[in-house]
């Protein structure tokens, strides 16, 4: 049996199939959280924004069409919430290396593997909040630039700029850190 898109599965919960939503948020839950918590930097702030997130998808559930991926219109919504939350408040830089962790790595690579997280993580967290939103956007949901420009609500270029900058940053913070560490 063939597996329901997410369009599908979203017009179906639309029209009150509860279990098509259970499997929208079985198969999206793993990585708009990462998603979330990379933004927010703790996970108090980013459970608040994850569920505040849900509950707008949940409530805009009738005026979903599936003239867009409802992947991109999801994380559309989960991005002006953010945003909007950090309008109201001054946004935390302090993104710990835990969370940017994916998997403990071996005992040998344990020291190298923490030192490099965290000067990720301060490279990351010290990014502009746009370019941040673009280089997350890219990496924990793997949305084309294209799509990223949707969701952030900018041109193509803009994106692509955003992202540039980013990875440019990133290379220069973390490769001027190995650079002091080995002299």
């Amino acid at each position: 049996m063939r597996e329901r898109s997410d369009e599908a599965l979203m017009q179906a919960y639309a029209g009150g199939d509860m279990a098509a939503f259970d499997c929208l948020y079985a198969r999206h839950r793993g990585p708009l959280y990462r998603y979330i918590l990379r933004q927010a930097g703790d996970d108090a702030t980013a459970n608040d924004l994850y569920q505040g997130s849900w509950e707008k998808i949940i409530r805009a559930r009738a005026s979903y069409t599936a003239s867009a991926p409802f992947k991109a219109w999801m994380y559309r919504i989960a991005h002006n919430h953010v945003v909007d939350h950090f309008r109201r408040s001054r946004p935390s830089s302090d993104l710990s290396p835990e969370t940017m962790r994916a998997d403990d790595p071996g005992p040998e690579q344990a020291l190298i593997g923490e030192q490099a997280a965290c000067r990720l993580a301060a490279a990351v967290s010290a990014l502009p909040t746009e370019q941040r939103e673009v280089l997350l956007l890219k990496l924990e949901a793997g949305f084309d630039l294209r799509t990223i420009a949707e969701i952030t609500g900018v041109s193509h270029e803009t994106a692509k700029s955003r992202l540039r900058y980013a990875v440019g940053k990133l290379k220069i913070a973390v490769g001027s850190e190995q650079d002091g560490a080995e002299s």
